[in-house]
């Protein structure tokens, strides 16, 4: 997992995030409750990455911004599937939080990327 370093490139650090998820799910009990909730943060934990990615080779302005709004928008479910898998796993809510305070940065740092995008936007038309 994140050993407290941050990492600045966000392609990385969205990926690490992802990563780190996928571990943290290995070493959940394999209950009905976790395995279901665990597809689901893998597959939201993943597409924040993949938005962003899609949003630096960006087609235009409005994709760049479509996908930075995805990204943050998976952002926040993987933080909804997050705690609830702290919430049912007692064991392993130290693990959690150390997620769920990374999902939530990738968040405020996605909508700083897309409150600059929208100004600029708003300063060509």
């Amino acid at each position: 997992m994140m050993k407290n370093r941050k990492v600045y490139d966000l392609e990385e650090r969205t990926y690490s995030f992802a990563r780190d998820c996928r571990i943290f799910i290995k070493k959940l009990p394999k209950t009905l409750g976790n395995v279901e909730d665990g597809k689901q943060l893998i597959k939201s934990s993943g597409s924040i990455g993949a938005n962003y990615i899609e949003a630096n080779e960006k087609l235009g302005e409005r994709d760049l911004y479509m996908r930075l709004k995805i990204a943050r928008k998976e952002a926040k479910e993987a933080s909804y599937w997050l705690r609830l898998l702290r919430d049912m796993n007692d064991t392993y809510e130290k693990e959690a939080e150390i997620l769920i305070d990374e999902v939530l940065q990738l968040r405020m740092i996605l909508s700083s990327i897309l409150n600059k995008v929208s100004k600029s936007k708003e300063e060509i038309i």
